[in-house]
C-alpha cells in the first residue's frame, strides 16, 4: 500500500473518530450541560409582559459563567436589556422593563456558559416565546406537598417538597422562606428549586416518632413578583424506619409499542412515588429516534415527569425513552434498573380538543359528604402541569376554598385543605388552561355545583356580661414591659393597683388612666363602686369561660390536629383536646353575624409575624378562643377574636389584637397595640 494511502486512511479515521463523537459528549470525557427546562417554554404564547425569564440545567453550572453576555434576550434583532442572576440549577433574567405586549422575544443560552467542572454547553440553546397583553397579577399557591399535611409514619431520610401553581423566582426560595421545625427548633438543612418544585434536604435523617412542620413564608415570589396570598403550613409525624424502597414506573404515555403515536405528542413517565425533582433531567430522561438524540425540554410535577420534544416527531419512526437510575426518590433510592420504551409515530397531529367526561360529585348533586375529594376525568391523559390551582377550583360563593391539585392517568382531584361547610352550594371549575399532550386546550370552561351534607352551624354568641366592658381583664396581674397603646378599659381583680405594672398611672377617682391607654385602668382596691363592678366583671368573665368551654356537638373536632397553619376557618364550633399552634397565616371567614368558638384543651401558641385575617364581613366580637392553658402570641404576629383564657395570656414584642384579653390569671404585654372589638 502507498504511503499516502496510509495517511488518507489514518485521516479518514480521525474524522470518523471526532465527527463519530456524542453531541452531548466533552472529548475530555464526561457529559456536557444542557438546558433542561425554560419558563416560558419553547413557543409558548401568551406570555405575561411582567414576568422574568428563567431556564434551569441538567447540572450545576460556574456562576460566573451565567451572564448577560451568555444569557441573551432579543425582541427580533434588538437586545433586551436586563439582569442575569444564577441560583442552585436555575438562571433568571430580568428584564429592565416589561416586555410589550402581543410579542416575540427569543432567549439564548451561549456555550459560554460552563459548569461548575469547565465543561460547556455543546451548543448554543435558543428558544421563543410570544407575550400576551397583560401582566401577571395572580398569586401562585401552593397545589401538592410530600408529605401530605398530618402524614404520620413518614420515613426518617425523607426530604419535605413543595410543589407551586407556576414557576416561582428560585431567589426567593431559601432557608429563610422555607423551613422545617421540630417543635420550635429550626431542622438544620438547604433548600433547592428547579421546574415548580422548592425541596427541604435535612442536614441529617429526622428524629423517630417527631412531629415536623414544614412553612413556606409570602417572601416566596413567582416570575412576576407576585407573592403567595398567604404563608403555607403543614405538619407531618415520623415512623421509626428509613425509605429503602425502590421507586418504580407505573404508567407510560405513550405505552410500550404503541403506534401511530401522533407527531405533536409529548412523553409522560409515571412513578409509582414523589421523586427528587433534581435527578430528573435531559441527562436522566431521554428520547432518542434510533442513535439520534431528540432535543427537547423536561419537566416535572406530583408524580409525573414529562418530555416535550422541541419539534414536531417524524412520521413512521421509531423512538425510544429513556429513564436511568441516575432518577432518585425523596428518599435517594433510585430506579432499580434503567426503564426503556420504544413506539412508533403515525403521520397526523392531534388537533382534537379534549373533553370533561366525568365529574364527581355529579353536577347538582346533594348531600355530599363534607370531606369530598372532588374529581374530574378527561377524555384523554392531559399535560399535568396545566392542571394545577389556577386552573382547577372549587369556590363556596365568591370565595375560594384553598385545597391541594394532583393529577395521575387522566384524572384530576381537588383535596380541599379544609372540611367543606355544612348544607353549603360548592361550585367547581376547570378552565381552557387545561391542556392535553399536543397543547389542545379543552373546549370551554366547565363548571358544575353539588351542596354538601347537613345544616349549617347557628351557634349563637358567648355572652361576656360585664366582662365585655374591657379590652383586657385579669385576676392577678396586668404587666406592661415596654410601651402599648391599648384601646378600652382595662381591669385587675381581686389584686390591686400595684399589680397592673408600666403604665405610669394617673391616679384619680376609682379608677386611673395613662399615655398609653385610651380608656380607663380599674383595680379592685380602687374607690367604690369599682370592686364590686370588677368582682362581678370577673364572675361574668368565668361564666364566659364555661359556656364556651361547654359547648356541644363539634362542628370540627381536632382540626389539623391542631395545627391551623394556613387554614381558612368558616363559622362553627372546633374543638381540640390539646394544644393548638398557628405557624403560618390564617383566614377566618364568615358573615357580620356568623359565631366561631375554639375549644382548646391545651395552650394557644402563634408564631412570630404570623396573622389571623378576617373576610367576609367577620368580626372579632363574634369569635371566642376558649383556652385551659397559656396564649402565647409572637412578636409581631396580629390576631383577631376573644381570648377566654384560664391560664394566662402573654402577647410578645409588638404583637397586636382586635379583640378582648380575658384571663384568669395574669396578662402580659410588651409594645402592643391592643383594640377593643367594635
Amino acid at each position: 500500500m502507498k504511503l499516502k494511502n496510509v495517511f488518507a486512511i489514518i485521516a479518514m479515521l480521525l474524522i470518523v473518530l471526532i465527527t463519530g463523537c456524542k453531541k452531548d459528549d466533552d472529548i475530555t470525557g464526561g457529559v456536557r450541560p444542557n438546558v433542561t427546562s425554560t419558563d416560558p417554554i419553547n413557543e409558548a404564547t401568551n406570555t405575561t409582559t411582567n414576568s422574568k425569564i428563567s431556564a434551569t440545567f441538567t447540572v450545576i453550572m460556574d456562576p460566573s459563567t451565567i451572564t448577560s453576555e451568555s444569557f441573551t434576550l432579543k425582541k427580533g434583532n434588538d437586545v433586551v436589556l436586563g439582569a442575569v442572576e444564577y441560583i442552585g440549577m436555575t438562571a433568571i433574567f430580568t428584564p429592565a422593563e416589561d416586555m410589550a405586549p402581543s410579542t416575540t422575544y427569543t432567549g439564548t443560552i451561549t456555550t459560554a456558559a460552563k459548569d461548575d467542572s469547565g465543561k460547556s454547553l455543546a451548543e448554543d440553546y435558543v428558544w421563543s416565546f410570544t407575550t400576551g397583553v397583560t401582566p401577571d397579577i395572580t398569586l401562585p399557591t401552593v397545589t401538592l406537598t410530600s408529605p401530605v399535611n398530618n402524614a404520620t409514619g413518614v420515613n426518617l431520610n425523607h426530604l419535605v417538597a413543595i410543589t407551586f401553581s407556576e414557576s416561582m423566582d428560585p431567589l426567593t426560595i431559601t432557608t429563610s422562606t422555607f423551613n422545617v421545625k421540630q417543635g420550635t427548633s429550626n431542622v438544620a438543612g438547604a433548600v433547592t428549586y428547579t421546574g415548580r418544585i422548592a425541596t427541604f434536604t435535612p442536614a441529617s435523617n429526622l428524629l423517630p416518632n417527631k412531629v415536623y412542620t414544614a412553612t413556606i413564608s409570602t417572601g416566596v415570589k413567582d416570575l412576576a413578583g407576585n407573592a403567595l396570598a398567604n404563608s403555607y403550613s403543614l405538619s407531618f409525624t415520623t415512623g421509626a424506619a428509613l425509605d429503602a424502597t425502590a421507586p418504580t414506573i407505573t404508567l407510560t404515555d405513550p405505552s410500550n409499542n404503541a403506534t401511530g403515536v401522533v407527531l405533536n405528542h409529548k412523553v409522560l413517565i409515571t412513578f409509582s412515588e414523589v421523586m427528587n425533582p433534581l435527578t430528573i433531567t435531559t441527562t436522566t430522561f431521554t428520547l432518542k429516534q434510533g442513535t439520534t438524540a431528540i432535543l427537547g425540554s423536561v419537566t416535572y410535577t406530583g408524580v409525573i415527569a414529562t418530555f416535550t420534544p422541541a419539534a414536531n416527531l417524524e412520521l413512521n419512526k421509531v423512538y425510544t425513552a429513556t429513564v436511568t437510575i441516575g432518577v432518585k426518590d425523596l428518599a435517594g433510592n433510585a430506579l432499580a434498573s434503567n426503564s426503556v420504551i420504544s413506539f412508533t409515530t403515525g403521520s397526523t397531529i392531534d388537533a382534537i380538543l379534549p373533553t370533561v367526561t366525568l365529574t364527581d360529585p355529579l353536577n347538582n348533586a346533594t348531600n355530599v359528604a363534607r370531606e369530598k375529594v372532588v374529581a374530574l376525568t378527561f377524555s384523554e391523559a392531559m399535560d399535568p402541569l396545566t392542571v394545577n390551582t389556577s386552573t382547577f377550583t372549587l369556590k363556596k360563593g365568591a370565595i375560594v376554598v384553598p385545597g391541594i391539585v394532583a393529577y395521575s392517568g387522566v384524572t384530576a382531584t381537588f383535596t380541599p385543605t379544609d372540611i367543606l361547610a355544612a348544607g353549603s352550594v360548592y361550585t367547581a371549575k376547570i378552565t381552557t388552561g387545561a391542556k392535553d399532550l399536543a397543547g389542545n386546550a379543552i373546549a370551554s370552561n366547565t363548571e358544575w355545583s353539588f351542596t354538601t351534607t347537613g345544616t349549617i352551624s347557628l351557634l349563637s354568641p358567648v355572652s361576656l356580661g360585664a366582662a365585655g366592658d374591657y379590652v383586657i381583664l385579669a385576676k392577678t396581674a396586668i404587666n406592661n414591659i415596654s410601651t402599648s397603646a391599648i384601646t378600652g378599659d382595662i381591669g385587675l381583680s381581686p389584686a390591686a393597683t400595684s399589680y397592673i405594672t408600666g403604665f405610669a398611672l394617673t391616679n384619680a377617682t376609682g379608677y386611673a388612666t395613662s399615655v398609653q391607654i385610651t380608656g380607663k385602668i380599674y383595680a379592685a382596691d380602687m374607690a367604690a363602686p369599682t370592686g364590686i363592678n370588677l368582682t362581678t366583671a370577673v364572675e361574668n368573665m368565668i361564666t364566659a369561660y364555661n359556656d364556651a368551654a361547654g359547648r356541644p356537638t363539634p362542628d370540627f373536632l381536632e382540626l389539623g390536629t391542631g395545627n391551623i397553619g394556613g387554614k381558612t376557618l368558616i363559622p362553627g364550633l372546633y374543638k381540640w383536646t390539646n394544644t393548638v399552634t398557628i405557624p403560618s397565616d390564617v383566614t377566618i371567614s364568615g358573615g357580620a353575624n356568623d359565631v366561631w368558638i375554639f375549644q382548646i384543651a391545651g395552650n394557644l401558641e402563634m408564631s412570630s409575624a404570623v396573622h389571623v385575617t378576617l373576610i367576609g364581613g367577620a368580626q372579632p366580637k363574634n369569635i371566642f378562643w376558649q383556652v385551659a392553658g397559656q396564649a402565647t402570641f409572637g412578636t409581631t404576629s396580629h390576631f383577631e377574636g376573644i381570648i377566654l383564657s384560664m391560664t394566662g395570656i402573654t402577647f410578645q414584642t409588638s404583637a397586636s389584637m382586635n379583640g378582648r384579653a380575658l384571663a384568669q390569671t395574669a396578662v402580659i404585654l410588651d409594645a402592643n397595640a391592643i383594640t377593643k372589638p367594635l
